[in-house]
């Protein structure tokens, strides 16, 4: 239960003055969290914060005003001049107001003749604040944003801050909604060390949230401000906390101790037509050591492109067999899974062991077979997509679960797995080929042990990679002419058009037809909207060597493999991120031949685009193209999914708040380490915090024992 409390920060937007329906619906396309059928809270209006400042200066006189700028002045009022006459009855309503150099019209449309005539009465002197502008040789300030007696003159806002809005919804409006959920904070404890808030110069939660929608300057909006730095370190502590309690819970369960002799992994290494590199024996060192142990394994295994995590995966999964248990290998798509079967049968076989597959498309009595077998223990490793969550699908013994491409399922998607181990449940090793800049591994895999292959086998070859106009399109498919004559195989990727799989479809296809014209039966297409059969039977033309061109989209992103491909080749590359981009050049460089990844980009390039494709020249190292991904497009994006099960921040930014992101790194371990279950009056204002930011389920998990 939320602490009563924070019930007012909680509540809808309607409780707050001058919210009606309209207003209400306005603010819930603007501010609502992203869950199905949420509505706008007032906690939602305060973690809405502005982006620039309208400053409302006074100036000395009507005649002094420039027009198209804001003014704020001092007039008298002259004369009321209602709508009507000539012009029509639409006309709008003008009031004359003037001063010693000059005078000017104020225009007001659909206004209410008497509200008017109360506002601005004749012979009064007002301070009006708006825009002005000329119309038919006459100055004019259409509908003032402000009017007040002088009397009332500290009312009126010379400062004032501009927010994101949604049509249909003014400044003005949105401001008094803030203003309405300002005054619902309560006087809370402080959950900051006393020594480190000082050191900070830090406000209180109450005073930080409020100078954030009152700034007094640009300074006030930076990031680095300290009312923003307080509220930031809040949220990071919020999240660094829910995540230590996660693991301290999940690490808290007994695991399984699974030690083998290490038959079956020799019998594995032996096939290998490669020797494993360092840095794929110190990951299994660690592994080996995590499931060997009586807790909880929660390892994330992340690599580079081709830096062999399928076979590292491979040889826990023997460990695990031989241990006496069964173990599954679970991908984010058909394709990819379907791959990973291909690549790991053989393997397996050397050890004798039994491995399936299981997606959407096995039903019936195929799909039975595979279920009894599972249940009765006689298969050892199962692969599949997240057809391996249904309740249907019961093993006789889990004893690990591998994940590949961690960064599409939701942390909850992988406890489900987990929980279908008996006893104490799975052990977990989670795998990634897209490298996770260290800020992301804080706060999103902060519940996680870390293994990183940072080297590739050997025998790989770099890739050349070179960045081309599409003004030069004609040259590229004659170098690609030339290629596929020596025997080459080329993968084709079309672009992003935009965040619609039909309109990447339509490029393609496009593509596709032009390249056919010119190269004949040795051409294919593979795209998200074919079916799984049709999508295999495409890839298995081209790994045969049936096909010399694959036109794509970027479902062939992760995970295929066809050594003999050695051009990769990415139409619009200025509109891919890039890790997407390392991925995709990742396709090629596997065989023995000379591998090239062509960048085609539209002219002019932005900056930011120009220095993606400048990093894709320069390095082939995924790590450091991570955490160029992560400066050049910020946390949010930085996996290229928004459904990445990446925390979403309301007031802290990543990279900029990285050094406060390792402060409450240290204070959330620290914190638990002295305080495991987060009682007293320090555990109490802590989980205040955990309640205010949302992240209830730690909470719930602590209670939960």
């Amino acid at each position: 239960m939320r602490p009563p409390r924070l019930a007012p920060l909680f509540a809808s937007v309607r409780a707050l003055k001058g919210v009606g329906p309209r207003i209400e619906g306005l603010l819930d396309k603007l501010v609502a969290p992203r869950q199905q059928g949420a509505h706008a809270r007032a906690i939602d209006l305060l973690w809405h914060l502005p982006v620039g400042l309208v400053d409302r200066a006074r100036i000395p006189s009507i005649s002094q005003a420039q027009m198209g700028e804001l003014a704020t002045l001092e007039v008298r009022v002259a004369e009321h001049r209602p709508g009507g006459g000539r012009r029509g009855a639409r006309a709008p309503y003008r009031i004359l107001v003037e001063d010693d150099t000059g005078a000017l019209e104020l225009v007001y449309f659909k206004a209410d003749p008497n509200y008017l005539k109360r506002l601005l009465p004749v012979g009064e002197t007002r301070l009006i604040s708006g825009k002005i502008e000329a119309y038919d040789g006459w100055l004019q300030m259409p509908h003032p944003d402000h009017v007040a007696a002088v009397d009332k003159a500290g009312t009126l806002p010379l400062i004032e801050p501009v927010y994101p809005l949604t049509a249909g919804l003014s400044n003005t409006t949105l401001r008094k909604a803030i203003d309405g959920a300002l005054r619902q904070v309560p006087t809370l404890p402080e959950w900051i060390d006393a020594a480190y808030l000082a050191k900070q110069a830090w406000p209180s939660f109450a005073d930080a949230i409020k100078r954030l929608h009152a700034p007094e300057g640009d300074a006030d909006l930076l990031p680095s401000s300290p009312a923003r730095s307080r509220l930031a370190y809040d949220e990071l502590l919020a999240n660094q906390l829910a995540l230590a309690i996660i693991r301290q819970r999940l690490k808290k369960r007994a695991g399984k101790s699974l030690a083998a002799s290490g038959k079956l992994r020799r019998a594995i290494v032996g096939a290998l037509p490669f020797a494993l590199t360092a840095a794929q024996q110190r990951a299994l060192t660690e592994i080996d050591a995590d499931m060997a142990s009586g807790s909880r394994m929660l390892r994330l295994l992340q690599g580079d492109v081709g830096s062999g995590k399928t076979v590292v995966a491979l040889l826990a999964m023997a460990t695990a067999v031989e241990a006496g248990t069964q173990t599954a290998f679970m991908a984010p798509t058909e394709l990819l899974a379907r791959q990973h079967l291909a690549t790991l049968r053989g393997f397996a076989e050397a050890a004798n062991l039994r491995v399936a597959l299981l997606t959407g498309r096995e039903r019936g009595k195929e799909r039975d077979s595979i279920l009894d077998a599972l249940k009765a223990g006689d298969i050892d490793i199962l692969i599949g997509t997240h057809a391996l969550f249904q309740e249907t699908v019961a093993f006789r013994d889990l004893g690990l679960v591998v994940i590949d491409e961690q960064h599409r399922f939701g942390v909850h998607q992988r406890l489900a797995l987990q929980k279908k181990g008996t006893g104490t449940g799975a052990e977990l090793l989670v795998m990634t080929a897209t490298p996770i800049p260290r800020t992301l591994l804080l706060t999103s895999y902060g519940d996680m042990d870390v293994s990183r292959l940072d080297e590739k086998p050997p025998g790989r070859k770099p890739v050349k990679t070179s960045a081309i106009p599409l003004e030069r399109l004609d040259e590229v498919i004659g170098g690609v002419a030339r290629a596929v004559e020596k025997g080459a195989q080329i993968y084709w990727v079309c672009p992003l058009v935009a965040e619609s799989e039909l309109l990447d479809v339509a490029a393609a296809e496009e593509r596709f037809i032009e390249l056919r014209a010119r190269f004949g039966d040795s051409v294919g297409l593979v795209h998200g909207k074919l079916t799984g059969k049709d999508k295999d039977a495409v890839m298995a033309r081209f790994a045969s060597g049936a096909l010399s061109i694959l036109v794509s989209t970027t479902v062939i992103e992760v995970g295929v493999d066809v050594p003999n491909a050695s051009i990769m080749i990415i139409e619009h590359a200025e509109r891919f991120g890039l890790a997407q981009l390392h991925q995709l050049r990742g396709r090629v460089g596997r065989g023995a031949a000379e591998s090239s990844c062509i960048l085609l980009y539209k002219q002019p390039l932005g900056e930011t685009a120009r220095e993606r494709l400048n990093v894709m020249r320069s390095t082939e190292d995924g790590f450091v193209i991570a955490e160029e991904d992560l400066r050049l497009r910020g946390g949010g994006e930085v996996l290229g999914t928004r459904q990445s099960g990446l925390p979403a921040f309301r007031i802290a930014i990543l990279p900029e708040h990285q050094e406060l992101l390792e402060a409450a790194r240290d204070s959330a371990r620290l914190t638990l380490s002295r305080n495991p279950t987060l009682e007293g009056e320090d555990g109490e204002r802590l989980r205040l915090l955990l309640y205010l930011f949302e992240r209830d389920d730690a909470v719930k998990l602590m209670r939960a024992g």
